[in-house]
């Protein structure tokens, strides 16, 4: 039902126990043992027994918009109609100096064509193709979960590092007015304030963006916060100036039916074609698997290999069985699916 939040919808989110522990050394912003009001047990059978029928509902059936067909993938194309947002959406390459875009450690080089099989990912620039490798640190076994909205440039600073450091998240957005999960992030967190992240691979949950990305390039990367994300305020006045080309997007809530499972992203920060996808996704407060791609990273080969191409947005729907690249046509699937 739209509206209300059914976590045992999200299977992520039934692991997570809201007493999370913190292992030694970490601090975060909140008391790690907190408990929550509806921690609370039911006082009466009827209760319990009215809770259990709620569950037993049938979720939501979606489908594809009628006449929908999958689009062919255009590279480097821009749809006429998108050139403002796209522009728009691009300012932030400026602002933020391409934070975003590659992965930690990236470095490039141009060999021959027989080097790199053609079953392999790999662009090709004037009969050359261009190698491209990364230093990844440890992998999460789980997707991070992360509760944010797009346009606040707290949030946006998380997202960079998340490219950089190339991990999967479970974003739960948080825009202004959502009836789900930014309610949800109060009742875990405290207090409402964003981002606010939860780690399933140590039971660490913290607010503050700074905290949060520190923690990040410790668990997951060399320890080295990158420069563009180390300025202090000059960092979250250029996050800030980032946002100027799309002004409010991504930020309050559109009346939407929430889906039994996460759609899934394929995406990364530095793109303004990601960017715009991510604003309706946030918009609709459409949980969310987020596969970050940027430039370096191994699931570009991934993507690869399972589609025969590689572009990023690429959308895939388990609630449909839709997937799809273009993301002109991603944000009126979304649209046409989701909004009530």
């Amino acid at each position: 039902m739209a509206g209300v939040i059914n976590v045992s919808q999200f299977p992520i989110l039934r692991t997570f126990s809201r007493r999370s522990s913190v292992p030694a050394g970490i601090r975060t912003s909140i008391p790690a043992t907190r408990p929550s009001s509806s921690e609370t047990p039911p006082s009466s059978g009827a209760t319990t027994a009215a809770t259990r029928g709620e569950e037993q509902e049938a979720a939501p059936s979606f489908a594809a918009p009628a006449g929908f067909k999958t689009p062919e993938p255009k590279r480097f194309a821009v749809r006429p109609d998108k050139g403002l947002d796209v522009a728009g959406a691009a300012l932030a390459l400026f602002f933020r100096l391409g934070t975003g875009v590659f992965l930690n450690g990236y470095s490039v080089s141009f060999v021959s064509k027989d080097e790199i099989p053609a079953d392999q990912y790999a662009l090709e620039l004037a009969g050359y193709k261009v190698k491209e490798t990364s230093k990844l640190g440890t992998r999460p076994e789980q997707p991070i979960m992360i509760y944010e909205f797009e346009s606040c440039p707290f949030c946006r600073k998380v997202r960079e590092i998340v490219a950089v450091l190339d991990l999967d998240v479970l974003f739960y957005p948080c825009p202004r007015n959502g009836p789900n999960f930014r309610p949800k992030a109060v009742e875990l967190g405290g207090k409402q304030q964003f981002p606010y992240m939860v780690d399933p691979n140590t039971g660490v949950s913290m607010y503050e963006s700074d905290a949060i990305i520190k923690y990040l390039v410790d668990k997951y990367g060399d320890g080295r916060v990158p420069l563009m994300l180390s300025l202090g305020l000059l960092t979250t006045l250029t996050a800030g100036f980032a946002m100027i080309g799309r002004m409010g997007r991504g930020q309050s809530y559109i009346p939407s039916k929430l889906p039994p499972k996460p759609l899934e992203l394929w995406a990364y920060e530095g793109s303004p074609f990601c960017k715009l996808v991510r604003e309706v996704l946030v918009e609709l407060e459409l949980p969310h698997i987020y596969r970050s791609c940027a430039r370096g990273s191994p699931k570009r080969q991934i993507l690869y290999a399972k589609t025969g191409h590689f572009q990023a947005p690429y959308l895939e729907d388990p609630n449909t069985g839709v997937q799809m690249f273009e993301s002109a046509e991603i944000i009126e699937y979304l649209t046409a699916t989701y909004a009530a």
